[in-house]
């Protein structure tokens, strides 16, 4: 059976998947990144996990697989397959692509985690059918994945998407860019959670806490509930006015306490608009998903996009026996490579609970 590896990197913990040609995800795994022990061990927890589940993938299946896509934090270079900073990971300037090519002797595609996740709810989840959409996980920080026709736009140098760092209240808190009164200082998970722990006096309530107390009528949840929505609405006007997307998903921590954001969040943006089409704002489909299915995607794309695209092939660009003939142009699918803007997710993971460790 065809199937890729997929790899998303968090900061404490990997999720990894073999991907199957019709985008199912055929066996998952989950692993911690050891970064208490430093960015080397991590490093080698990455490489380990693949090899893991390439030897799993060759047992079970009878043949190797085909790509590897890998998700991953922070700063990166994906063309150039960098891993070029990542705070939480404690690494810079990690030739991630290069050190998987040689554990693996498979070609290897490296992603920013928010726009690989982006990439998968835009093809096969909650955007799917939307030729522009903007994908905004609100966790822990908030950034966003530009989606344009079935792709995710990187920018000129990566970095495209860092609505986190639109500045909507310039009197704000000092965010960690070094700007004040960011975005993701204000309507981020933990901007919630900050926020409501000082004003239910509570140290251990977090943004979940404050959205049950809006639920159940606290003025003081309230009033939290509403500046972060406020906040959230003005970047999103200045999103919509630049970008013009038809569709706004809203993922992460945040996005879990459903209506009692959404219903709100439409109302605010909606008082915003002025000459803007106001855009759909949907909830994410794919939960925490959609980075393993999304590295998949990228993976699949590699073998679509043939050699050319391949970094590690041969000069003379001769593929393998049994693999397709490249496609003439990247958006056109390989012979039984999965229709990722028509195809569902099907999920059917092995019962094997975890690869060795």
């Amino acid at each position: 059976m065809r199937h890729v590896i997929a790899l998303d990197v968090g900061g404490t913990g990997m999720k990894a998947a073999l991907v199957g040609a019709d985008g199912g995800l055929l066996h998952e795994a989950r692993r911690r990144t050891g970064r208490e022990r430093g960015a080397e061990a991590v490093v080698e927890a990455i490489l380990g996990f693949a090899a893991d589940l390439l030897a799993y993938g060759e047992q079970k299946y009878g043949r190797r697989a085909e790509a590897a896509g890998v998700a991953i934090p922070g700063i990166v270079d994906a063309e150039r397959g960098i891993a070029v900073f990542a705070a939480n990971l404690g690494w810079e300037n990690v030739p991630l692509r290069a050190l998987l090519q040689d554990r693996l002797s498979v070609p290897v595609a490296l992603g920013h985690d928010v726009r690989t996740g982006g990439l998968a709810e835009g093809r096969i989840g909650a955007g799917r059918g939307a030729d522009r959409f903007l994908f905004l996980p609100l966790g822990t920080g908030i950034a966003g994945a530009i989606g344009i026709d079935g792709r995710i736009e990187p920018g000129a140098h990566g970095s495209a998407g860092e609505i986190g760092h639109i500045v909507v209240r310039p009197d704000g808190p000092l965010c960690g860019c070094g700007q004040r009164g960011c975005l993701e200082r204000l309507a981020s998970a933990s901007a919630v959670t900050e926020a409501w722990a000082a004003a239910s006096g509570d140290p251990e309530a977090d943004a979940a806490d404050c959205a049950k107390a809006v639920e159940s009528g606290d003025p003081r949840a309230a009033e939290v509930w509403r500046h972060a929505i406020g906040a959230l609405a003005d970047g999103l006007i200045t999103a919509v006015t630049l970008l013009d997307p038809r569709t706004l998903i809203i993922g992460g921590g945040l996005a879990e306490a459903g209506e009692t954001l959404f219903r709100p969040l439409r109302a605010a943006v909606e008082e915003r608009i002025t000459f803007q089409q106001l855009p759909s704002i949907v909830p994410a489909a794919l939960g925490d998903t959609a980075g393993c299915l999304g590295a998949g995607l990228l993976a699949w794309d590699l073998l679509e996009a043939g050699p050319a695209a391949d970094p590690t092939s041969t000069a003379d660009r001769t593929p393998a026996p049994d693999a397709p003939d490249p496609a003439p142009d990247a958006r056109d699918p390989a012979p039984d490579a999965p229709d990722r803007a028509t195809t569902a997710v099907r999920t059917n993971p092995d019962p094997t609970p975890e690869v060795t460790t």
